[in-house]
């Protein structure tokens, strides 16, 4: 009974599969219902594989977009390293030229000739107990022994001791230093000597009758012809009577502070007579650091 159910169910099939071919193949309504629903499927799985390349493939282009980005910053840092260092040379060179014109604003006189220099250290001699400077040209490029140096603010001192392209320079503040200066306003005389790096200096020999205030700038007497007449070497700190000699107790501070010196000025002997001179008693009034003596009528 069992296998006549099945062989009238198998029967029945039969007829239906035959009869849904026949239909097939009159309408083919099965394989365009196929057609669709493979090619949906396989959109349903194309579709987020697609997806997935595109987000793949967009992240590789912004990988290296970022690898390409990564090396442009590191030659913009390069690049900008190089001109943050052109501007530091520039900025050197610059601050060079406004020295340098500053230095060659001295006025002229014809006895002294300017010469420049360059300062190549500092602090010289045994155990560096010397206020001296050492600078580029010596005997045989004008940097004779005893030459003055001045720059655009006053004195530094003059030259010690030179060997053939060098020369050391002794400073206003060296203990060995002596100077013949007199006050700007009240021509009173006085040898100003230095005590040591750090320390103020010390006019010596000025009378106490003298009318010296604080703030009064020294110049360069010109006695003993080894520097200019006229050239500001100090300011007065402080006067007070001395407790032990009949002259007055002066201390004053050098206007050229010696240790950012990089460039200064020689001032060698020319020869030339100066026809005539500004009495030592008559105040002269400051115009530069070198102060030229001008031939006057008889």
């Amino acid at each position: 009974m069992t296998f006549r159910r099945i062989l009238i169910l198998a029967g029945i099939l039969l007829i239906l599969f035959l009869g849904m071919y026949t239909w097939n193949q009159r309408t083919r309504t099965l394989d365009e219902l196929a057609t669709d629903t493979g090619l949906e499927l396989t959109g349903a799985v194309l579709a987020p594989l697609r997806a997935m390349q595109d987000s793949l493939r967009e992240l590789w282009r912004r990988y290296f977009d970022l690898v390409n980005m990564r090396e442009e910053s590191e030659r913009l840092k390069a690049r900008l390293g190089e001109l943050e260092t052109r501007l530091e040379i520039y900025g050197e060179l610059l601050a060079e030229l406004e020295r340098l014109r500053k230095l060659i604003d001295l006025p002229e006189d014809p006895v002294w000739k300017p010469l420049g220099a360059r300062v190549l250290a500092g602090r010289m001699g045994p155990n560096a107990v010397l206020a001296s400077i050492v600078i580029n040209r010596g005997y045989m490029t004008g940097g004779r022994p005893n030459t003055p140096l001045v720059t655009n603010e006053g004195l530094v001192g003059r030259i010690l001791r030179a060997s053939a392209h060098t020369a050391n320079v002794l400073l206003l503040t060296d203990p060995g230093s002596r100077v013949a200066v007199i006050t700007q306003s009240s021509r009173a005389f006085g040898i100003l000597t230095g005590k040591g790096p750090d320390k103020p200096l010390e006019v010596n020999f000025v009378r106490r009758d003298a009318n010296i205030k604080q703030g009064d700038i020294l110049i360069t007497a010109g006695l003993d012809r080894k520097f200019p007449k006229g050239i500001p070497a100090a300011r007065v700190k402080s006067v007070a009577p001395s407790d032990y000699t009949q002259f007055l107790a002066i201390e004053a501070e050098p206007l050229v502070a010696s240790r950012y010196l990089e460039e200064v000025i020689l001032l060698e002997p020319t020869g030339i007579a100066r026809l005539s001179e500004e009495p030592d008693d008559s105040p002269a009034e400051f115009v530069g650091p070198l102060v030229p003596q001008k031939t006057m009528a008889p």
